[in-house]
């Protein structure tokens, strides 16, 4: 017992006196968390605070093109800057010097051909509905109506379908508006079409959005609620640079030879490394969640929630700690210099991260790299915790990923102990 108090204290001064490692361990990962989470919630909210700007050229001297320019800014998506004066070349200038992000020039025959449209597809309805002549109507091709838009080429493809969406929408109130009106005109009828069109708008189809979880919440999940477990992973699995390192030097200054002249186990020895670093891992969950929970809410971002399963949260932290430790033990037993556990280490945690789902969700990967990410330990400490955290799930839930990690740990710790063996 004695030696192994004795060795957690050299474990813990050797920890303290690595600053690159405390740096990499906690500094760097609240830094992540900061930004990303920021970033993220940025995009969440960008329809709400942070609207889009957009230039609107209106060449269109009719009414319907007045319309459009009314109904895009009433939206309260965009960030509307009109300039009818603004000539076509000079609207990717515009953009190009960061004025503005996004630019719609409404043609000068926009009203015209919108409104003759608008007349041939009435037309098409009374004739259906034997309300008029067939013979006596002439329809012509219906001419297509062209409106340009410019984005920014940093604005990302799916966000221009977004815009795009919005534009086409506000497109087709304005025909199907104007197409009531040509029918009442058609028809003879004198009485005004708003109160129908007023309630073609108001009864428009609702969409309940419902999170699909396992729990009886239905809380949409926030930035944060991604983020934060996220990078609390990566964190972890840093620790390789720190462990590994001390593990190469132990073995390179023959540390690692006096050790076991010691009377007594040398698994104790490597025990209270894991001890020691396990404690370390708590330590950052420990404090990346409490960044969560109170630092981030006064910087206007959603605060973490914590799942009511506070046993599950323990296992998994554990779980997932220990995979760490382990991976950084082998690493650290399998290096032969520190260059290369510093190397070797750090580059693969990255590679483990970006497949596992830390920095873009494995869903939209390619099938092949979403079977190749089951290979990632990361995967499936994230898919542990987002099942806490997002799906609100139970035990059983949980049962896949711990089995998973356990195995990847115990291999990890088998790899490691038959190097120590085969070095003796």
């Amino acid at each position: 017992m004695f030696r192994f108090i004795v060795s957690l204290k050299k474990e813990t001064l050797l920890f303290l006196s690595d600053k690159v490692g405390l740096v990499l361990m906690f500094g760097m990962p609240v830094i992540l968390v900061f930004v990303i989470t920021i970033i993220q919630d940025s995009v969440y909210q960008i329809l709400d605070s942070n609207r889009i700007s957009m230039l609107i050229v209106n060449h269109d001297a009719g009414e319907l093109g007045k319309r459009l320019v009314s109904q895009i800014d009433s939206s309260g998506m965009f960030k509307i800057e009109v300039d009818n004066s603004i000539r076509f070349e000079d609207i990717k200038s515009r953009i190009a010097q960061k004025k503005v992000l996004t630019a719609v020039c409404i043609p000068s025959d926009f009203s015209k051909k919108l409104q003759s449209k608008s007349s041939q597809l009435s037309s098409i309805i009374l004739t259906d509905f034997g309300l008029s002549d067939a013979g006596s109507i002439k329809l012509p091709d219906i001419e297509t109506i062209t409106i340009q838009f410019f984005h920014d080429p940093v604005l990302q493809e799916s966000f221009c379908y977004s815009v795009l969406n919005i534009l086409r929408v506000n497109l087709s109130v304005i025909e199907s508006s104007r197409m009531i009106e040509n029918i009442y005109e058609q028809m003879g009828v004198s009485s005004d079409s708003s109160h129908l069109k007023e309630i073609m708008q108001k009864n428009r189809i609702s969409i309940n959005r419902i999170v699909a979880s396992q729990g009886t919440q239905n809380e949409i999940p926030s930035s944060t609620q991604h983020n934060v477990p996220a990078w609390t992973i990566f964190a972890m699995f840093f620790m390789v640079v720190s462990l590994g390192t001390n593990i190469v030097k132990e073995r390179t200054t023959g540390s690692f030879l006096r050790i076991k002249t010691i009377p007594g186990s040398f698994t104790i020895v490597l025990l209270s490394k894991q001890v020691i670093y396990t404690i370390i891992a708590f330590l950052q969950v420990l404090v990346i969640f409490s960044i969560g929970l109170f630092i981030l809410p006064l910087i206007n971002l959603p605060p973490l929630e914590i799942p009511e399963n506070i046993s599950g949260i323990l296992v998994v932290v554990f779980v997932c700690s220990f995979a760490a430790v382990s991976y950084a033990l082998m690493i650290g037993t399998l290096a032969n210099t520190a260059d290369q556990s510093n190397g070797f280490g750090a580059i693969s945690i990255i590679i483990f991260a970006a497949l596992g789902g830390v920095w873009v969700p494995t869903f939209i990967m390619p099938h092949y790299l979403q079977v190749i990410s089951l290979l990632s330990p990361l995967h499936w400490c994230i898919e542990s915790f987002y099942v806490l955290f997002l799906k609100h799930g139970n035990w059983s839930d949980l049962g896949k990923p711990v089995i998973v990690l356990l195995s990847f740990s115990l291999l990890c710790q088998s790899v490691a102990y038959m190097k120590i063996k085969l070095d003796q």
